[in-house]
């Protein structure tokens, strides 16, 4: 039987860079405080914590005058460092570079939109750091839109302008772009700027094709993780017996039970070495798996 990795899964760039900058910093052997998860996966962050990391909210800046703060891959808004210059906290900024480009044509939309009377619309998670960090970018009011049912919020009489936080599907993307155009006074008047990270979009077809070539997959993400979410669901279309872990110590022996091979893959916040340790669980469980990286 066999147990593979797949080679494609893990880390995307941003992530590989926020995690790199603050190993850096953590070099120094001080504290850094980090705004939030550094990244939606409870067992990395533990790691990072262990080697001196500690998250904090904005609730706790105040005490952290003379710190170092860390801005995670998902962004923030303006006025977080403009608290953070007033507070006297030293700033270490690392957000994805795909992310601070949206940040800007975030800004760009509600210039472009202002003169009409337009509607900034971003298909995302509400709440999500990254989203909070998009809508933070302006004081006037942008349209968060999660799903279909959702459309009801916008004012199809105006003109809308619609983009989506890096990590969202495009398949619901462009479902929800054409639905707008249906429903608008003028579909002209409708703009769609297609902002989905292509570096994670670009999995989807490939972990599709991943999981239909074994008889059962374990997808490796943290729960908070909105890309876990969506390639999981991916997956799992793919492979109904696609079962999710944020550890190995969550794997159940009934999920191999008739399987001569396991697939493992993960999310853009799953970092590789948790997979193997997944793989490595897996192999303890049935003695005959065979292992291997694809």
């Amino acid at each position: 039987m066999i147990v593979e990795i797949d080679d494609k899964s893990g880390f995307c760039f941003g992530v590989v860079r926020a995690i790199t900058e603050a190993e850096r910093a953590l070099g120094s052997g001080s504290t850094v405080y980090s705004l939030g998860d550094i990244v939606h996966n409870r067992i990395e962050v533990q790691r990072l914590e262990q080697l001196g990391l500690r998250t904090v909210t904005h609730a706790d800046m105040p005490r952290l005058a003379g710190c170092r703060l860390f801005i995670r891959a998902h962004g923030e808004p303006p006025t977080t460092y403009a608290a953070a210059r007033e507070l006297g906290i030293e700033v270490t900024d690392a957000p994805c570079p795909v992310v601070a480009r949206l940040q800007r044509r975030v800004k760009e939309a509600h210039e472009r939109m202002l003169p009409t009377g337009g509607q900034v619309v971003i298909l995302g998670k509400r709440g999500h750091a990254e989203v909070v960090g998009l809508t933070g970018q302006v004081p006037d009011p942008t349209i968060v839109v999660e799903r279909a049912e959702d459309l009801s919020l916008i004012d199809f009489a105006r003109p809308v302008y619609f983009l989506s936080q890096t990590t969202q599907s495009i398949a619901l993307f462009e479902e929800l772009g054409a639905e707008m155009r249906r429903r608008a006074a003028d579909p002209d008047q409708v703009y769609i700027d297609d902002t989905i990270c292509r570096q994670v979009a670009n999995r989807e077809g490939h972990l599709a094709a991943f999981a239909r070539r074994f008889d059962a997959v374990i997808f490796v993400s943290g729960r908070k993780s909105s890309n876990g979410k969506v390639l999981c669901e991916v997956c799992r279309a793919a492979n109904a017996r696609t079962y999710q872990v944020e550890e190995a110590a969550e794997l159940r022996a009934e999920w191999f039970e008739g399987a001569e091979s396991v697939g493992i893959c993960g999310a853009t916040s799953t970092p590789k070495w948790l997979m193997q340790d997944v793989a490595d669980a897996i192999g303890n469980l049935n003695s005959e798996f065979k292992i291997q990286n694809s």
